[in-house]
């Protein structure tokens, strides 16, 4: 980070003198004092305690300097209103100076696959960062811009949502080159209300995006009062401005064409929705120069972040398809329908573990009942609901399929039956069978995966 104490104090509007401070370079900035190393900044942050109660241990692990809402005595600080607006900021700063290219992602689902898609793409051909794991809200998106190399010319920027304004706040920081709107869905209705609602704030990727940018967004209706009017958009899905056509989806593997370059793009995963992200991933590595021999190569060869749509083996040689990091009604359907399309292994069964799904506010008993639609008992040997809300789809099931295929199992504040439902899944799971887990991160699928992995 070529970032020194008085540049950045120059750039937060410090609101004590610097100049009585010496000037050196700031390796990095930390807000975690357990992460500090010599020659860092610290930025004490609001939590469950007060970040300025760390501000000795930091420096006592190497921090030379410190924002601070507080005067100090004897240790040089970056007096500020307020210590996360500053680190806002600065990342802006950072970005404008550093001169890199920004490309920013959001949606719904598939975000984070998206995200990962266009670095690989970008990567044969550019010194290209991304954001790390989930880092993409107001504290995420600032720490992966000032912790880029210095030699980074594009930056992929994941930027999530769980109120209005959010993305606002996060497009002005990044001001993307390129904004990329994978998919409208209903993640997070409880503070939004709406699909509308949840549009309108996706739709603020554009506030901060430069005037020459280009943004990509489905063909869903629901987002047309938002587009940028001076701007370029594009537009993807059936007989729009990029598509994809004979789209053939395998147990571990897809492949398919797209109307904007030649040839085949093969991806290591399943799901037609990732053949949508890969055709986003790829449209942005032409819009940026990349060869399409690159372009497939990276698609083919790329390395996903876990824990999102995964085959994974249990100990007895079963198949579990774990896609177990969030969930909501759009995505429930998709993988769903990806796994329900996907053959049987021979004599073998295919079985679908669903959880809860949170944040779906006042309508959310109702949209797990909708779920109804996307399961079909001649594609399905057994159902298996854990949770609360999931309970009165568990019942329409059990109405559908045979007597004894259909299990419910309680999550409650009151009672838990979390185990009952693991040794249950392990009766059923024989060698050759197929289990799909889906439910929100809160509901701990990945623990079953993990015990039938044990």
């Amino acid at each position: 980070m070529k970032l020194s104490l008085h540049e950045i104090a120059g750039v937060v509007g410090a609101l004590n003198d610097i100049s009585k401070f010496e000037d050196f370079p700031i390796h990095a900035i930390e807000f975690d004092s357990r992460k500090i190393s010599s020659g860092d900044l610290f930025l004490p942050l609001k939590g469950t305690r007060d970040g300025h109660e760390f501000i000795p241990t930091a420096f006592e692990n190497g921090a030379v300097a410190t924002f601070s809402r507080i005067e100090l005595d004897d240790v040089p600080h970056i007096l500020v209103k307020d210590p996360l607006t500053a680190f806002q900021t600065l990342a802006k700063y950072h970005l404008e100076k550093m001169g890199v290219d920004v490309i920013a992602v959001t949606g719904s689902n598939g975000k984070t696959t998206t995200k990962d898609m266009i670095h690989d793409v970008l990567a044969t051909s550019y010194k290209t960062y991304k954001t790390q794991g989930n880092y993409n809200n107001e504290i995420g998106l600032p720490y992966t811009a000032l912790h880029m190399p210095d030699d980074t010319q594009k930056i992929v920027l994941e930027m999530g949502q769980d109120h209005l304004g959010d993305i606002d706040l996060l497009s002005r920081i990044a001001q993307p080159k390129i904004a990329v709107l994978t998919l409208i869905g209903e993640a997070h209705l409880e503070f939004f209300g709406s699909r509308e609602k949840i549009a309108q704030g996706k739709m603020q990727i554009v506030n901060g995006m430069a005037k020459d940018g280009t943004l990509i967004a489905p063909a869903d209706k629901i987002i047309n009062a938002y587009l940028p009017e001076n701007q370029k958009v594009v537009r993807f899905g059936p007989d729009q401005d990029i598509f994809l056509t004979e789209l053939v989806e395998r147990k571990d593997s897809l492949s398919f064409v797209v109307n904007f370059m030649d040839g085949l793009i093969e991806l290591p995963v399943t799901g037609k929705y990732n053949a949508t992200n890969a055709m986003l991933a790829a449209y942005v590595g032409q819009l940026e120069g990349v060869a399409d021999e690159d372009i497939r190569s990276a698609l083919k060869h790329l390395e996903l972040t876990k824990n999102r749509t995964e085959w994974k083996k249990a100990s007895n040689g079963a198949d579990i398809l774990a896609d177990v990091y969030n969930a909501n009604p759009t995505a429930m359907k998709l993988i769903l329908e990806t796994f329900l399309t996907i053959p049987a292994n021979e004599g073998g069964k295919k079985i679908a573990l669903l959880a809860d799904m949170k944040e779906l506010g006042a309508d959310s008993v109702q949209l797990h009942n909708n779920m109804i639609m996307a399961i079909n008992p001649e594609d399905l040997d057994y159902l298996i609901c854990y949770g609360e809300d999931i309970a009165g789809l568990a019942q329409l099931a059990s109405q559908m399929f045979p007597l004894g295929k259909v299990y419910y199992f309680k999550k409650t504040d009151q009672e838990d039956q979390f185990e009952d439902m693991v040794k249950q899944v392990k009766q059923l799971l024989g060698p050759n069978d197929q289990i799909l887990l889906k439910g929100s991160n809160s509901m701990h699928l990945d623990k079953v995966a993990q015990a039938l992995e044990e």
